[in-house]
């Protein structure tokens, strides 16, 4: 099995690794020390050193909780980033971690490859529309919430 990535084909026949770079202030994994162009630089670079295949970047934390950010302020946080990204290191597959459709249009004509959305398309009625029109892979993530 394969997937298309900007005109190269990925072998998902064996484990593939995605490294994680969250640009948020308040992200629960690293708690946003990825927000200066230095340090995602060399968080970038040691991710692809050491092996990872895709680089995950997300602009809204998905923590409980986590501050609402309108579409235009991800956009603003991530694109820059994706940019900055390919900039240095071209041949990066870049993953956008997003629930929102406009983001991912956005994100995929900046030169990212992969959606990655943790609604599963539930979050916004035209995900789904928008990756099959883009034709890209698409990881679909599923949130289940506990009361």
């Amino acid at each position: 099995m394969t997937i298309n990535c900007r005109g190269k084909l990925i072998d998902l026949t064996t484990p593939k690794v995605m490294g994680i770079l969250n640009v948020t202030t308040n992200s629960f994994f690293d708690g946003g020390k990825y927000i200066e162009e230095k340090s995602i630089l060399d968080q970038v670079e040691k991710m692809l050193v050491e092996g990872a295949t895709f680089i995950d970047i997300g602009a809204y934390s998905s923590k409980p909780n986590a501050e609402f950010v309108s579409e235009n302020e991800e956009v603003s946080r991530l694109l820059p980033v994706i940019d900055l990204v390919l900039k240095h290191f071209p041949e990066t597959l870049i993953s956008v971690d997003t629930f929102r459709s406009k983001v991912a249009q956005e994100a995929i004509a900046c030169g990212a490859c992969i959606i990655n959305d943790i609604s599963a398309g539930n979050l916004d009625e035209n995900m789904l529309q928008t990756v099959a029109r883009l034709q890209v892979p698409y990881i679909m993530c599923i949130m289940i919430y506990r009361t």
